[in-house]
């Protein structure tokens, strides 16, 4: 988008707007104005000063602008409702309850486009603007064409685009056509056709078609960013004669995209005036009348005999930070930390080469950056070109040691060649690299055999796939390939999922979230649109045609349905049968378990708890796991054994509810009537006992 635009937003609130037409069940107006708040919401979210918006009514029931004023005829049931400049979301709100159908038809369009073309030549002047008007009516009121040559020639001469959007207006490219079509309508549609056509820079198009595009997300352009520029090295030039530098500029070529971030706010009692606003952080702009930022205030206080209260404040400058070491806490200042620091000056040297078999990209760390040759610098433009040639020529990437600034961590980037033979433009792309530490080695065992404990290996096993079990896999997956999905116009198979087509839905759908709440707070939140849940599933031709090797995986693998998990509380009494029927701890001959161990607390707490046949072996059990986790705080060197102390209580503290003794749990802690039914501890109480305890 430009630097600075205006806009005008003509909307038609004539009676016949508050009617559904074409199977719709929300009226005209109310369709129409969802791709004109989807506009002006997105306009508010971006919270540029520069991009300004108008917004005027046509067929209204009384009559605002200055034409109008000035005695013109022409000009009744035209109203301005926003003036042209910026907008709040104070002005949206102010906007939903001014634009209603009203109870007239007598607003001509041309005119309607005439007071929006005053509008912008007076806002902008000679300056450079973007310039755009956008008329949204469904073509019932009459219009009178005898100056609709003059209003295109003065939209040329202004260099204003103007984009009118129909309600069922007929779009033989979009395939829409309205049956039993008024013949006024038909008229007035011609009429809008023609001056669109008349203007050099015109959009004529059916609402059906704008508001189905809505759902596509809106990708924020990125400007370039020079991160770098500064010589790129080989070698030492200050050194050797036959080290090679040159003056190179680095861009970013990808930026990682991230949801909009919130802000804490409050609810203002001091009520501001409308135009008042108060800026939270850079991107989030909110109105005084309803919302205040959230202040937030720090003190820092010491032990100190001789202060009142035992606590003196001191200044935020006297402090140190301090690391724990055991239950200790060292002490570093500005001065100690200062030599921590790794020490770096800014650089881009080139450490070596690879060839390109040798690289595996699952290691590609981050985002793609750019390098180009300083500009109207031919030395650096023939060095970067012989460099980019020579990688090209020998397929090897080239790994360079990367310090944007004095005083930043150093990078290593993966320097790929990029020569003006391919796409006509010449640059190195470049991706971070992961250094030793960020790697981490995992061992797992082979998937196509078995070992043993005693070394044998096992190449039929249960948790091996049998050869019909591979043969149908192999099958599945061939059968499911999305490559020869989808065709283009003319048949010719092309990719299903282009990279351009693949959104996040976690940022579009929360940024469409935003919008409609912006726009109507009481409004529900609709689901996603479409388009962003495309490729979370497989087509569904895709399943039908693998219909058949689907079913053979499944019938290979043995594939059941489990069973749903029963719902409810589990009494002590009721045991979990297995589904084959057979007594598990019969056949494992296991005998009831009388003590734990704190080596493997947890298991046995919970056999014991199973093979428990009254309340005084569940009070052991307690007694016991108590006893252990007691143990382990006292053991603890610093907070090491803490973490599994409070696991122990957690399982204990879940089992005994479950059991629906809670007393017994409640000798070490409280559970509270809320969790448990046959509790009679209040919520209160149980606080009480915490703070008592604490």
């Amino acid at each position: 988008m430009a630097d600075k635009e205006a806009t005008v937003y003509i909307v038609d609130l004539g009676e016949s707007m508050a009617d559904c037409h074409n199977g719709r069940t929300e009226s005209d107006l109310d369709f129409a104005m969802r791709y004109v708040w989807d506009k002006l919401s997105t306009t508010v979210a971006a919270n540029r000063k520069t991009w300004t918006i108008g917004v005027v009514g046509l067929n209204t029931d009384e009559t605002d602008n200055p034409q109008n004023e000035q005695g013109l005829e022409g000009y009744d049931h035209i109203s301005v409702l926003h003036d042209l400049g910026p907008i709040t979301r104070a002005s949206l709100k102010s906007l939903r309850s001014t634009i209603q159908p009203s109870r007239t038809y007598g607003g001509d369009a041309i005119s309607a486009v005439v007071v929006a073309t005053s509008m912008i030549e007076v806002f902008t002047k000679k300056l450079k603007y973007k310039r755009r008007i956008v008329l949204v009516t469904n073509g019932e009121s009459p219009i009178d064409d005898e100056s609709s040559d003059e209003v295109a020639a003065r939209l040329n001469e202004s260099n204003i685009e103007l984009v009118v959007i129909g309600v069922d207006f007929d779009d033989p490219d979009y395939g829409f056509k309205e049956e039993d079509k008024s013949r006024a309508k038909r008229n007035n549609e011609e009429i809008l056709r023609r001056l669109v056509e008349q203007c050099k820079d015109g959009v004529f198009g059916t609402m059906a078609q704008a508001v189905e595009e809505l759902a596509i997300p809106r990708i924020k352009p990125v400007r370039p960013f020079k991160a770098y520029d500064g010589p790129l090295t080989l070698g030492d030039p200050s050194k050797y004669q036959s080290a090679l530098s040159f003056h190179v500029e680095r861009y970013f070529k990808t930026k990682r995209a991230t949801p909009p971030s919130a802000s804490t706010v409050v609810s203002n009692t001091e009520r501001a005036g409308p135009s008042q606003t108060q800026t939270l952080d850079e991107d989030v702009e909110t109105e005084g009348i309803e919302f205040s930022g959230v202040k937030q205030m720090r003190s820092y206080k010491v032990d100190d005999p001789n202060a009142p209260g035992g606590k003196r404040d001191v200044e935020f400058e006297d402090l140190a930070k301090g690391y724990q070491y055991g239950r200790t806490v060292v002490p570093f200042s500005e001065s100690d930390l200062n030599i921590t620091k790794f020490d770096t000056k800014k650089s881009f040297t080139i450490l070596g080469f690879i060839p390109w078999s040798s690289y595996r990209e699952f290691i590609n760390m981050g985002e793609v950056g750019l390098i180009v040759a300083q500009k109207h610098n031919e030395e650096a433009e023939l060095g970067l070109s012989a460099l980019i040639h020579t990688l090209h020529e020998l397929e090897s990437y080239a790994v360079a040691r990367y310090v944007q600034k004095d005083g930043t961590q150093p990078q290593i980037l993966l320097l790929k060649p990029n020569p003006a033979i391919e796409d006509n433009f010449e640059c190195l792309y470049d991706v971070p690299l992961p250094f030793a530490e960020d790697v981490r080695t995992y061992q797992f065992p082979p998937l196509d055999k078995v070992l043993t404990v005693t070394g044998n290996v096992l190449k039929e096993h249960r948790l091996l796939p049998s050869e019909d079990l591979k043969e149908a896999m192999s099958d599945f997956v061939d059968a499911m390939d999305l490559s020869n999905m989808d065709v283009d116009e003319d048949g010719n198979p092309v990719e299903y999922a282009p990279i351009d087509e693949l959104y996040n839905p976690t940022i579009h759908h929360l940024n469409q979230a935003i919008r409609a709440r912006a726009v109507d707070e009481e409004a529900p939140i609709g689901p996603p649109a479409e388009i962003l849940l495309r490729f979370s599933k497989p087509p569904q031709k895709l399943l039908d045609k693998a219909k058949a090797e689907i079913t053979a995986l499944i019938d290979a693998a043995e594939v059941k349905k489990v069973p749903e998990k029963a719902q409810g509380r589990r009494g002590r009494k009721e045991t979990v049968k297995p589904l084959s029927g057979l007594d598990i701890d019969a056949l494992l001959g296991e005998k009831p378990r009388k003590t734990i161990s704190s080596e493997n607390a947890i298991p046995e707490f919970k056999q014991m708890l199973a093979t428990a046949a009254d309340d005084a072996t569940v009070e052991s059990a307690a007694k016991q796991m108590g006893e252990i986790v007691r143990k382990l705080v006292r053991d603890s060197f610093a907070d090491v054994l803490y973490p599994r102390a409070a696991e122990n209580l957690h399982v204990m503290r879940d089992e005994l509810i479950a059991l629906e003794l809670p007393g017994v749990y409640n000798k070490l802690g409280l559970i509270t009537e809320d969790e448990s039914e046959v509790s009679e501890v209040t919520a209160e109480e149980a606080k009480a006992f915490a703070t008592s305890m604490s």
